[in-house]
């Protein structure tokens, strides 16, 4: 089995790459990286089946439609409310399997309308992409953001799952890489340690956050799969 954890310094995303039995996934891909992440693939003995995607991101682009030129059987899989064209689509609770691997896909909205969260149970690990931050949560306040449906959503959909799980967040800024069910339940700023749904929507109102820098490009963008066109 593979794993490995890349970084993108520009916009401190992470992609993370998962193999097995041959088979390979990425999980938020990002297009200035994609040659890289292709090498990679290649040099582990590696065939990428799929480009994974755990919301329509506003910092970056994805990376499937440069990486479909790497591997051209490639299947981008994206939860179906945000699916965009994807070729594969997945219902909330619905599982994507590649080589020995299940993922399955959980609803985590609140961040944007269609987040996904991607957790592999055998493994006890998830994705979160960018609705569960190490000490922290993605922003609420443009596509579609709601500060109540997102502590709903990441406490009935990440943080019930064992404490032991660990975390993979889409973004760090601090340098960290992993967190776990238990630590966020009691340390998380804005989550945990007993706050209430009141309390994290006051902490999210009174960010005064400015827009991503590339928002204008990324979405439309990523609302095409990558594709320049």
């Amino acid at each position: 089995m593979t794993f490995r954890q890349l970084f993108c310094r520009e916009t401190c995303t992470y992609t993370y790459l998962l193999g097995d039995a041959g088979q390979a996934v990425l999980i938020d891909s990002v297009d200035t990286h994609a040659d890289r992440d292709a090498g990679l693939v290649r040099d582990l003995g590696l065939d990428l089946v799929a480009a994974i995607e755990t919301h329509v991101h506003a910092d970056h682009i994805t990376g499937a439609w440069r990486l479909r030129g790497h591997f051209p059987n490639l299947k981008t899989v994206a939860l179906r409310r945000c699916c965009n064209g994807a070729d594969v689509c997945l219902d909330d609770r619905g599982v994507y399997r590649f080589g020995g691997i299940a993922l399955e896909a959980r609803a985590t909205p609140g961040h944007t309308s269609g987040c996904c969260s991607w957790v592999d149970h055998a493994n006890g690990r998830a994705f979160t992409g960018d609705a569960l931050l190490i000490r922290g949560c993605g922003r609420t306040d443009f596509q579609d953001g709601d500060a109540a449906l997102l502590y709903e959503s990441v406490w009935q959909n990440i943080l019930s799952l064992p404490e032991s799980t660990l975390l993979y967040p889409g973004h760090d800024y601090h340098g960290r890489t992993v967190t776990t069910v238990a630590e966020e339940r009691a340390h998380n700023p804005r989550l945990g340690g007993g706050r209430d749904v009141a309390t994290f929507t006051r902490i999210m109102s009174e960010l005064r956050l400015d827009p991503p820098a590339r928002i204008a490009v990324a979405v439309p963008a990523n609302l095409r799969g990558g594709s320049p066109t």
